[in-house]
């Protein structure tokens, strides 16, 4: 297996929900990082105080807009949306607010649910800069919902080393003239996994989920000089939802100049309880975007 780091610098995330993005038919793209973001909010009332300090503080670095320091420009919003006629019951809305930085808002779901449902597409399309558009189809937010939970997600970098536009479709990318092993300190950072064989990409996703610090341990440590490298240009996005309850879109685009990617999810409670050396990638890949102080994994497909 072939591995290679590109972006800007150095935890182990949560893989689990990585295993949902691979399967025989289909390729999915998503973002572990919204999708935690939006179901640690949606359990807060019954999280214990050090998962509520580990998500401020993760949230803190990982979320950390570098733009005005030469870094990528990152926003990650999250929001409560609250049924008007319910009792607010206040040490929520302030953990709401206070530890996990979310706006609370009360809305009338019981007579303008489509109402609602357009203004919170409006919100995530808002925030990802126009990248993550109807999430919330017709009839998701219905008269008996109570709560939605939102996370928006948007991500914009430049390549320390920019590729060339021409024609060409495999360009010479040199780390260094010779091999050195050195500390590299980025913050943030795209990795792109490509299998030996070419249907292998069932079986790294596997091992990734299932071997603790894969990503860490598969970090390369060395500069080294590849003679080619190449990997498709591309803009792909991807939406689930599960129940009824959760629903999910991603979006990720690289180009000669960087990466942009955005995700939102919204996850609703209703008035019932619902069911719930040679790199080139000509071959299906698996990518990541991770802030690498924290491990905290944005995207991923």
């Amino acid at each position: 297996m072939k591995i290679q780091k590109l972006s800007t610098s150095s935890e182990t995330a949560d893989m689990s929900v990585l295993e949902i993005i691979v399967s025989p038919s289909l390729s999915k793209r998503l973002s572990p990082a919204s999708l935690n973001s939006v179901l640690t909010i949606a359990a807060a009332s019954s999280a214990s105080e050090e998962s509520k300090a580990v998500f401020n503080e993760t949230a803190t670095v990982a979320f950390a807009d570098g733009k005005a320091n030469g870094g990528p420009k990152i926003t990650a919003i999250n929001g409560v949306w609250v049924e008007q006629s319910l009792p607010v019951d206040h040490s929520y809305k302030d953990l709401m607010e206070n530890v996990f930085k979310a706006t609370f808002t009360q809305v009338d779901f019981r007579s303008k649910a489509e109402q609602v449902r357009r203004e919170l597409n409006k919100w995530t399309s808002d925030q990802t800069n126009g990248l993550i558009k109807d999430l919330l189809p017709l009839g998701s937010v219905r008269t008996n919902t109570d709560q939605v939970y939102g996370n928006a997600l948007y991500f914009k970098g430049t390549w320390k080393v920019k590729f060339s536009k021409s024609e060409r479709k495999t360009e010479t990318f040199t780390f260094s003239m010779t091999p050195q092993c050195l500390d590299i300190k980025r913050s943030f950072s795209m990795y792109f996994y490509l299998p030996d064989e070419n249907d292998g990409l069932d079986n790294l996703v596997k091992k990734m989920t299932s071997t603790r610090g894969f990503v860490d341990d598969h970090n390369p440590t060395c500069r080294v000089t590849l003679d080619d490298f190449a990997v498709p240009k591309f803009k792909i996005s991807f939406g689930f939802e599960a129940s009824k309850a959760l629903y999910h879109k991603a979006c990720v685009e690289i180009d000669e100049e960087g990466a942009e990617a955005a995700a939102a999810s919204f996850y609703e409670r209703h008035s019932y309880t619902p069911n719930r050396n040679r790199f080139v990638a000509d071959h299906p890949f698996l990518f990541l975007i991770r802030e690498d102080t924290t491990g905290t994994v944005l995207f991923a497909g």
